[in-house]
């Protein structure tokens, strides 16, 4: 918590990218295989961007995944690099193992736009937590070998354009809990979130209110494992700190025992809940952005960034 309270409570939003500019590809949390990435890369290109993968992005030192210091070697070295000015990598397991290695006054001193999702929930939290620079959740390189519309609408909105603050949504959401809050949007994947609570890497203010944004996959998690995690979380000491939540895709069609869940925790605490489909495992990839302050009207379906 120590870190977070010497970031004197203010957020770091930085300048849009631009065409040319070199987006840099890690790793951190499975093998990458050429034949995926090099597609993602062609379309990358093709949108005018450059790309540099890290020298570590294919080994498999550990069968599984490369070594920790391995892949923080690539996550440091992107950073160091004033060529790349966003860092986009992908899901799996073990995110976490670089955390302690993560070299986060490097970060300070050269700061860029970090864009993943799922596991790398995890690295996300910490950069933003650990440095005050806002991240960003919704995306993984994989979702760029053959991109659907509404993501490149997404990633062109965030990273390219100047937006209104609105979230443009590509579904119908589900009001689970009447009202509106404001707060510091923050979350992530649900696993990541919930055993994060308590590591010194996932810090946050306790003077402060935060809008949690959740998501888990039926292929991933079962109701009764949804609810494990989700109490988890209710105990903790952060959960004094939640004004809102916004639970994202879950299945392909609507899960009343997840709503039901949903509507206990919003009337339990007070806090407005709605649920989407426009971000998460899903068809949907929006982006959303880590550390920035939004507001969520619940009955209204809407969220604005600022």
């Amino acid at each position: 918590m120590e870190e977070y309270l010497n970031m004197s409570h203010s957020y770091v939003n930085l300048p849009k990218l631009k065409k040319g500019d070199t987006i840099g590809i890690i790793s951190p949390s499975h093998v990458a295989t050429r034949e995926r990435y090099e597609g993602a890369i062609r379309q990358l290109e093709a949108l005018g961007f450059r790309v540099k993968t890290a020298k570590n992005l294919y080994k498999d030192t550990y069968g599984y995944i490369a070594g920790d210091r391995e892949r923080a070697d690539d996550l440091n070295e992107l950073v160091s690099d004033p060529e790349v000015k966003l860092i986009f990598f992908g899901g799996g397991y073990g995110s976490v193992d670089l955390l302690p290695l993560i070299d986060y006054e490097n970060i300070r001193k050269h700061p860029k736009c970090f864009l993943s999702y799922s596991d790398g929930t995890s690295i996300l939290n910490a950069i933003y937590t650990r440095t005050g620079i806002v991240t960003y959740y919704g995306q993984t390189p994989g979702d760029y070998c053959a991109p659907a519309p509404y993501t490149l609408d997404q990633f062109k909105r965030v990273f390219l354009e100047e937006s209104t603050g609105a979230f443009l949504p590509n579904s119908d959401w589900y009001t689970v809990t009447s009202g509106s809050s404001e707060g510091i949007l923050i979350g992530g994947y649900l696993h990541n979130v919930a055993l994060g609570l308590g590591n010194p890497f996932f810090s946050y203010d306790p003077s402060q209110k935060y809008l949690l944004f959740l998501e888990d996959h039926e292929r991933f998690s079962s109701i009764p494992e949804i609810n494990s995690l989700l109490s988890f979380i209710e105990q903790s000491n952060f959960m004094s700190c939640v004004c809102g939540l916004i639970f994202g895709h879950y299945s392909e069609s609507i899960s009343l025992p997840l709503l039901e869940r949903l509507k206990r925790l919003g009337k339990k605490h007070g806090i407005p809940v709605v649920y989407t489909d426009d971000f998460g495992h899903g068809q949907n990839h929006a982006i959303l952005p880590v550390g920035c302050k939004a507001k969520l009207d619940a009955d209204l379906k809407t969220l604005f960034f600022y």
